[in-house]
């Protein structure tokens, strides 16, 4: 059966290469009018063409693709709040204060420091706006979490979100502008007033109904550690796990479990499917099933934030449900396009989210791969051929999200396979109880002993997954891989199916030169990383200044042994730059590279009767010093301060370096400072 024989198929990435080309080309308002009109006489000519029974024609078949194009440009455009009139750029600028009226929109993880949610804006300055905005509120064990719809009043200066500091670092930045917040706000109790508290959306309502279940599962008996796994696999919130419990998980190879996915969506709909099923009895049961199905699939799906993996599911066990009620043969590539074609319709920027990518392709590579490899053996006992239908399953998924997860996380979990066969065969158990012991609570008939056995099963859960995430050497980490080999990866993944369907000569043929060109690529990426570099990090408190020499580097800092090792600026550049070698060594007075002179100075403020001249000057850890002599004695070419000085200091040099007319880089503001 070949797949692009299915018209969805090939809309559906029509309206991905649209969503991709108004991503990268970012067309203006004046564009989006054009193609709608284009798409409004492309409905006059389909007209027309159903008229004169001509519909088969290869130009309308052409026109259909463009204007599918055209719909994922517009698509993704439209969604773009900025284009509209009242968005709140268009009255406030950044450092200004402002009169906001917000409200609770997304409750994030909190830092060490500030609670953090995504909100929406009313008003500012007592004009009417829309927009998002992150707000960070000054954490304060005297006052209560704000809720989902709860209304303030805030004043305070709009700050942009900051962008990566260092090289290779996560921008959070470009990560936050795909759900459509530009600027966030610093707010505490004392210029931030509670307007409302009411409920006023279905996702209040959620909101309050977790607040809700998590107050009687608290009062039940349940601890922090098993309240939040449960948080995580039963309604889809995993802002309160511990660091130490989410790594574990990630290195096991089982963090799936904790985001609700299909294999979460899918048992539900199992244990439904057996306790809805007296209803098929009744008159209209094959209608009032379904309908109830989906109703509280999706209620689910809201409960659990509709986050892109649990909304693909739902969408996609809703259309199962839905042909089957219709007595309609489901094909599951068919199923799998079609959810994503409404998901990517109505939310086009789904499409560039870590969880919508690899949930898809886990989903493909299982419905595609485990059939070739589960016949490779069949077992004829029962328990062996379930243990190997989930294993088969496990890898299946894995040849599908490997490439991409070693792009987003440049690390692979060699004991995946154990745990997985371990975790997923009791993972049907722990939500069938969890569902039960949910609405036990909700109901204030939870005995005591239920809690106790569940508390178990999740802490036991726990010692497993730590237990095999402590193998390190098991877990391949540190791996630089590109958006080109991931292409090709999947291109070799493709061709190989091809050959293993129809045996020619051609798939075998193009599987090798990609696995050439993969190896290419490798070649490639090594020669392309033989360079040298000299840069100063950003690392608040702290001094780090490195020298890259082709694949070795030479880190000078002052950090202790725990901070030098995790410190994500180091691996961050690590990977990006393909490091082999790092040598750590103290920071020192004066550097040379490639003819250059970088004369540090810290706090004892020595730089007096050298018999040199610098031509970069890097001050670190507030120096007491009078700018203006060393600009006069020295007549540096530029001078640099990292993130280990006071920001008073800073702020008196900047001034200074100004009016010296000497160019002035504060890490802080301007990230890592590079000399290549």
């Amino acid at each position: 059966m070949k797949l692009l024989n299915f018209t969805i198929i090939k809309l559906t990435i029509c309206l991905i290469s649209g969503i991709l080309l108004a991503h990268y080309l970012k067309p203006n308002f004046h564009i989006i009018w054009c193609l709608s009109i284009v798409l409004a006489a492309f409905i006059g000519i389909y007209t027309y063409i159903i008229k004169t029974k001509i519909s088969c024609s290869p130009i309308f078949g052409a026109l259909v693709y463009l204007c599918m194009i055209g719909i994922g440009i517009i698509a993704y455009s439209f969604q773009d709040e900025r284009l509209q009139s009242n968005h709140y750029t268009h009255y406030t600028s950044d450092g200004n204060y402002n009169n906001f009226i917000f409200q609770i929109k997304e409750r994030l993880k909190p830092d060490a420091y500030n609670e953090k949610y995504i909100v929406s804006i009313t008003s500012i300055n007592d004009k009417e706006t829309v927009g998002r905005l992150l707000i960070n509120i000054k954490r304060d064990h005297l006052l209560k979490s704000y809720s989902i719809d709860d209304r303030f009043y805030a004043f305070s200066p709009l700050q942009p979100i900051q962008k990566p500091l260092n090289p290779h670092q996560f921008d959070y930045n470009k990560y936050l502008e795909f759900q459509q917040v530009y600027h966030q706000l610093y707010l505490d109790s004392s210029n931030t007033l509670r307007l409302s508290s009411s409920k006023q959306t279905i996702y209040g309502y959620a909101d309050a109904l977790r607040l809700k279940i998590n107050n009687k599962l608290i009062t039940a008996g349940f601890k922090d550690e098993a309240l939040s796994i449960m948080n995580a696999l039963l309604l889809g919130q995993r802002n309160t796990i511990d660091k130490t419990i989410y790594s574990n998980y990630v290195n096991s190879g089982t963090i799936h479990i904790l985001a609700v996915s299909g294999l979460h969506v899918g048992i539900i709909l199992l244990i439904l499917n057996f306790i809805l099923s007296p209803l098929l009895y009744l008159k209209y049961g094959h209608f009032i099933r379904p309908f109830i199905l989906i109703l509280i699939l999706w209620s689910f799906a809201i409960i659990a934030g509709l986050k892109p993996s649990v909304t693909r599911a739902v969408m996609m066990f809703s259309i199962i449900s839905i042909a089957l009620h219709f007595k309609r043969r489901t094909n599951v590539y068919n199923t799998l396009v079609i959810s994503a074609f409404i998901i990517l319709l109505v939310q086009p920027t789904f499409l560039f989210a870590v969880g919508f990518q690899m949930s898809y392709l886990a989903v493909l590579a299982i419905v595609s791969i485990q059939p070739i490899i589960y016949k490779l053996w069949t077992p004829k006992q029962f328990i062996p051929r379930k243990l190997w239908t989930i294993f088969t399953v496990t890898l299946a998924a894995q040849f599908g999200v490997a490439p991409i997860s070693l792009f987003y996380f440049h690390q692979f979990p060699g004991l995946f396979f154990i745990a997985n066969v371990v975790v997923i065969p009791f993972l049907g158990l722990i939500l069938g109880i969890g569902m039960l012991i949910i609405a036990l609570a909700l109901l204030n008939l939870l005995p005591k002993f239920l809690v106790l056995i569940y508390s178990y099963i999740i802490d036991a859960l726990n010692d497993f997954i730590a237990w095999v995430a402590q193998f390190e050497n098991f877990l391949l980490k540190d791996i630089p891989f590109t958006m080109l080999q991931v292409i090709v990866c999947y291109l070799i993944i493709i061709t190989l199916l091809k050959f293993n369907k129809y045996k020619k000569f051609t798939w075998a043929a193009a599987s090798l030169v990609f696995i050439i060109g993969l190896q290419g690529i490798q070649f490639y990426n090594r020669y392309h990383d033989q360079n040298d570099e000299f840069i100063i990090f950003n690392k608040s408190r702290h001094s780090i200044i490195g020298i890259k020499n082709n694949k070795n580097l030479i880190l000078h800092h002052n950090l202790d042994t725990l901070q030098r090792q995790s410190n994500y600026a180091i691996k961050n550049y690590k990977v990006g730059e393909s490091i082999i070698k790092i040598a750590d060594d103290s920071l020192q007075s004066v550097y040379q590279y490639k003819g250059k002179t970088i004369l540090v100075i810290d706090s004892l403020s020595i730089y007096k009767n050298l018999s040199f001249r610098p031509h970069y000057i890097l001050l670190r850890n507030s120096p007491r010093l009078n700018l203006n002599r060393l600009i006069d004695s020295l007549n540096p070419e530029q001078i640099i301060a990292d993130a280990s000085n006071y920001k008073s200091y800073v702020k008196r040099w900047t001034e200074t370096s100004y009016s010296k007319k000497i160019p002035f880089h504060y890490t802080n503001e301007k990230g890592a400072f590079i000399l290549k």
